[in-house]
């Protein structure tokens, strides 16, 4: 398949192949859970084309820890599995997405043929982990708004969509805080001239 040669141009040829023999690539439809917190993991997700989101729930409280974009894969997931350990992380399509499916089993007999594919998780691993110190950075010594014009900005620069399709109550469960804070703190915005609201969207005026 042409597609996964482009998405991962840098493993070896025989590697490539034996993906193409094992993995499978299916169409998921936007809003359809991949994986949620305690399920064991049987296959690694690629993002061929699409978005999905990783996030964690706490007492009821969902926060926001990544998106896994086109090219990329879930670093949650191949820690969960390297180890057999049940996922602690709900993952979720964003958005209409192609994603291929690489078998557990498969990969970790990959590893030790084919040193290339620990490319891919070393990568991943990097880009998330810079992810989480910023989150943690964001989330101490950022003021609410800040942290609010960042996520919305980043949402619609993933979506390609301004005005952006949200509610009060997602965006508080993807920052981990209440809705009335949302909402809130979106009324200063928009008193401010950053955001323009919508009856069911939410409209950037100052990037």
């Amino acid at each position: 398949m042409n597609e996964i040669h482009q998405s991962l141009p840098f493993l070896a040829p025989e590697l490539l192949k034996k993906i193409e023999e094992s993995a499978v690539v299916k169409e998921i439809p936007k809003d359809t859970e991949i994986l949620r917190e305690g399920q064991f993991v049987k296959v690694i997700p690629i993002v061929l084309s699409g978005l999905v989101k990783v996030y964690s729930r706490f007492k009821g409280k969902e926060l926001l820890l990544y998106y896994i974009r086109p090219n990329e894969g879930c670093i949650m997931s191949f820690a969960a599995s390297f180890k057999n350990d049940p996922s602690k992380v709900h993952a979720v399509t964003e958005e209409d997405s192609r994603i291929l499916l690489l078998p557990v089993d498969e990969v970790a007999s990959w590893i030790q043929q084919f040193p290339s594919i620990n490319t891919l998780f070393y990568q991943q691993y990097n880009l998330r982990y810079s992810e989480l110190l910023d989150t943690i950075s964001h989330v101490i010594f950022d003021k609410m708004d800040t942290r609010l014009m960042d996520y919305l900005t980043e949402k619609s620069s993933l979506t390609k969509q301004n005005p952006i399709k949200l509610s009060h109550r997602q965006i508080a469960n993807e920052l981990g805080t209440a809705r009335e804070v949302i909402s809130r703190v979106m009324k200063k915005l928009e008193i401010e001239g950053k955001v323009l609201q919508h009856s069911n969207t939410i409209e950037i005026i100052q990037w």
